[in-house]
C-alpha cells in the first residue's frame, strides 16, 4: 500500500497520512501520532513557549518531576530549575528566543533540576528551538530529560571511595 502524506492543511493543523487506493482513507491522524508518541515515550518532554511558560509536559515529565501536565502547564519553567541556576538559565533562554541560536542546541548537558518534593535531581537535558513557519522567531523551546541521580550519586560515592583508600 503507498501512503501519501497531505500538508495543505488550512487550519493549521497537522497534516495526514493517506492512502490513495482507498479513496483518500485516513491511514494515520499525525497530531494523534505525534501526541501518542510524546506520551509513550521514556523521557521527559518538556516544551515552553517564548516567554517561558510550559505548554507542553508529558507523561515521563510527571514521573520525573513530579507534577502533573494539569500543575505543570502555565507554570514558569522555575518550577523544575534550582534557585541558584534560574539567573543563568534565563539570560541563556532570552539570548536564544531573541537570537534564534541556543549555544547547547543539540547536546546532551548535565545539569541540576528540583523535583517537587524538593529533593535535587541530576537530569541529562537536551534542548532545541522550536522555530516559527519557514524559519521565522522562536516559538519557544524543548527538552527531553532523563533521570541521571542515582548514576551520579554512584560516581560520587566511587570517587569518594578511591579517595579515602
Amino acid at each position: 500500500m503507498s501512503v501519501r502524506y497531505i500538508t495543505d492543511r488550512t487550519d493549521g493543523s497537522a497534516g495526514e497520512l493517506v492512502a490513495p487506493e482507498r479513496g483518500g482513507e485516513l491511514v494515520e491522524d499525525m497530531s494523534s501520532l505525534a501526541e501518542a508518541i510524546l506520551e509513550q515515550i521514556a523521557d521527559a518532554v518538556i516544551f515552553a513557549d517564548a516567554t517561558g511558560t510550559i505548554r507542553r509536559w508529558n507523561h515521563a515529565a510527571t514521573a520525573l518531576f513530579g507534577y502533573s501536565a494539569a500543575e505543570a502547564r502555565g507554570q514558569q519553567l522555575d518550577l523544575i530549575i534550582p534557585e541558584h541556576l534560574r539567573a543563568a538559565h534565563w539570560r541563556g533562554f532570552e539570548a536564544a528566543m531573541t537570537h534564534g541560536v541556543m549555544k547547547l542546541q543539540g547536546r546532551p548537558t548535565l545539569t541540576r533540576a528540583t523535583h517537587q518534593t524538593g529533593r535535587r535531581l541530576y537530569v541529562e537535558m537536551t534542548f532545541a528551538l522550536v522555530q516559527g513557519q519557514a524559519g521565522g522567531a522562536a516559538r519557544g523551546a524543548v527538552a527531553v530529560a532523563r533521570d541521571v541521580t542515582e548514576r551520579m550519586e554512584q560516581q560520587r560515592a566511587d570517587a569518594r571511595r578511591d579517595r579515602s583508600r
